[in-house]
């Protein structure tokens, strides 16, 4: 087996990665680092890549390998601190990850992308422009999820199918997630932040459902 690991934003490299090749790159990937690394992992009939950061680094490199069609790599996510993913996809952190990136097995998870072609890896939280109330219609599947005003509107991946989940945050309450492979938004404008990073531009729909490949998550 043939396993690298991708250490972004410099990130404290915990004991059971510490004999492993590393790359190091930036916060978010740089994709030309990764395109370096492909042709070493294809190399071997077993290629596993380790991502050593954040919910956004790790969307960067699986947004990668599924416009490139390498989703059959297998992922092992180490994350410094317990992150949306770390706890979608029950990971751990530190070296505990670590061990389960570097001996575990892998198994299909549903890859979770928007309308953008983008993955999302932990949550996405959609608001209306400059952090004002979203207005719009929001579809889970066929299940209505809110019509009108809300603060905001937060979408996740699941472990297990159908894959998706979205629910309004309603004050003290305990949330409802409603569960689909898709969730949907129409909306006179909105700010769509994925994993931590906010698009530029105010859209006037959002999309969030499961791929039709999985990816091969380690753990």
């Amino acid at each position: 087996m043939s396993t690298h690991v991708l250490r972004c934003d410099g990130a404290p490299v915990p004991i059971a990665l510490a004999s492993l090749p590393i790359s190091r790159t930036s916060a978010i990937p740089n994709t030309s680092v990764i395109d370096e690394l492909l042709p070493i992992l294809a190399a071997d009939s077993l290629p596993r890549l380790i991502v050593l950061g954040d919910d956004a680094a790790l969307a960067v490199v699986l947004t990668h390998l599924m416009r490139t069609e390498r989703l059959h790599l297998e992922i092992g996510y180490v994350p410094v601190d317990k992150t949306y993913g770390s706890r979608v996809y029950q990971t751990g952190t530190g070296n505990a990850a670590a061990k389960r990136a570097v001996e575990g097995r892998a198994s299909e998870v549903p890859l979770i992308r928007d309308d953008t072609g983008t993955v999302l890896v932990g949550r996405a939280v959609i608001t209306g422009p400059g952090g004002e109330k979203l207005e719009g219609e929001a579809y889970v599947d066929d299940a209505q999820l809110f019509s009108g005003k809300v603060d905001a509107m937060l979408v996740s991946p699941t472990l297990e199918l159908p894959g998706v989940r979205a629910t309004v945050p309603r004050g003290l309450r305990r949330r409802r997630w409603l569960p689909g492979r898709a969730a949907q938004l129409g909306t006179p404008g909105a700010v769509v932040t994925r994993d931590g990073i906010a698009n530029e531009r105010i859209l006037p729909r959002s999309s969030f459902y499961r791929h039709h490949e999985n990816w091969l998550l380690v753990r």
